[in-house]
């Protein structure tokens, strides 16, 4: 898949419904204020990124490893900065930046647990990182294709484990996209259905920095 293509399945109906229902369950559970940064790992087409920076001027740094993916960010960005880089060895310095989010991307990492400390060891506040869920109707409609050849997919149990042992405090787990087809039922059952539940397409761990 092209970033172009990657990135225009945003602006289908579908596509563009499950990007803003999981943008808005990170950034209400993230609480970046508009003068912290944020660093987005594993940014791909920065289509995340944009949508944070275009968010109450918030300062947004991406970095993926993919320079086609950054070509791509960079064409289609405005405010952000674009880095290339290894999740597993990131390239700053302790506590650079007030939170950090990782979407999705740390499925497709081979050593997932060490992108994580590197997560946290950047992070001066706090972070958001997603997963792909298991125990989801999406994984049971899309694991195997390829889009996710490659991808890990967690539980919850397995996502509070990878934190064992790293200064996290207050660890949260919420998930979104509970019914994948984004029409007028899944729209429903995303009002009416609690974050708290692990049961949609993204899992998502929040938690702040115990240091």
């Amino acid at each position: 898949m092209t970033p172009a293509d990657y990135d225009a399945w945003y602006d289908s109906p579908r596509g563009r419904w499950v990007g803003e229902t999981e943008f808005r369950l990170i950034r209400r559970r993230l609480g970046l204020l508009p003068s912290e940064t944020l660093l987005d790992v594993g940014c791909g087409s920065g289509w995340f990124t944009r949508r944070f920076a275009a968010e109450n001027g918030w300062n947004v740094t991406g970095l993926d490893r993919d320079p086609a993916m950054l070509d791509f960010a960079r064409a289609h960005g405005r405010n952000e900065r674009y880095l290339e880089g290894d999740a597993r060895a990131l390239p700053f310095a302790d506590a650079s930046f007030d939170r950090v989010i990782a979407i999705a991307s740390l499925c497709f990492v081979a050593d997932e647990r060490r992108a994580l400390a590197e997560i946290v060891r950047v992070a001066r506040r706090g972070f958001a990182v997603g997963w792909l869920n298991r125990h989801s109707l999406w994984h049971r409609r899309h694991a195997g294709r390829p889009a996710y050849q490659g991808a890990a997919w967690h539980t919850s149990r397995e996502v509070r484990a990878l934190f064992a042992g790293l200064p996290v405090a207050r660890l949260r787990l919420s998930s979104a996209v509970f019914l994948p087809g984004g029409g007028p039922l899944a729209r429903l059952a995303e009002h009416l259905t609690p974050a708290r539940l692990p049961f949609g397409a993204l899992l998502l761990a929040t938690g702040e920095l115990a240091r």
